[in-house]
């Protein structure tokens, strides 16, 4: 079977490494050398012609969107940058999913699983009928499992954390006594479901820090 071939675009090495190893670990896929900036994605385009880009948004020389635009495959956006508008821009290039950093491996890897699954039953030569297009798209995208809506204690008590101050999802962990890595997951839940709005907040130096408040 011919391997998929995947293009990492990250400018934190670290990240991209572990990255590397959860494309190296899905049956079917091939991960290229990663690049780190948007000059060496464009040049990594057109020598390796990946089949699927993981993109994130900030890059020295560029934004990830833009080269997810360009590329014309199936592309994920790996990115901290969670506001809406970055979002809907990030699907209206082409995107097919979108994680919000930091995430587990294991989410990386239950997705790289699903799109394998997704190409492998939208790669025929005849023209596919619309039983077939949906069951791709629910590969992709699957429903909810049933009950999985319900707000989970931990949800509650991250909401209760933030009241009616925003605040970082360091704050929050530090309010509800859990690590930094599970409040950004239940916030960025809680997010999804249009609990929780997200700004960013600028600062003197480094990138944007996320700041969460309840909907009103």
């Amino acid at each position: 079977m011919t391997e998929l071939r995947v293009l990492i675009i990250d400018d934190d090495f670290r990240v991209a490494g572990l990255h590397r190893d959860a494309v190296a670990a899905q049956p079917g896929l091939l991960p290229l050398e990663p690049v780190r900036t948007a000059a060496e994605a464009m040049t990594a385009l057109r020598e390796h012609r990946p089949d699927l880009v993981l993109a994130d948004v900030y890059l020295p020389d560029g934004n990830g969107i833009e080269i997810v635009r360009a590329s014309r495959v199936d592309a994920f956006v790996l990115s901290a940058a969670a506001e809406p508008a970055t979002v809907r821009r990030a699907f209206s290039a082409g995107a097919v999913d979108f994680l919000v950093k930091p995430f587990e491996t294991r989410a990386l890897g239950d997705r790289l699983a699903r799109w394998v699954r997704y190409r492998n039953l939208l790669s025929t030569g005849e023209a596919l009928t619309q039983d077939r297009i949906d069951r791709a798209q629910a590969i992709l995208h699957p429903a909810p499992e049933p009950g999985s809506l319900t707000r989970s204690s931990t949800e509650r008590t991250v909401l209760d954390a933030l009241g009616t101050d925003d605040a970082s999802a360091s704050d929050v962990a530090e309010r509800c006594g859990v690590s930094r890595a599970t409040a950004q997951r239940h916030l960025t839940a809680l997010a999804a479901q249009g609990l929780v709005e997200v700004s960013l907040r600028y600062g003197a130096t480094g990138r944007p820090e996320h700041r969460f408040r309840v909907s009103s």
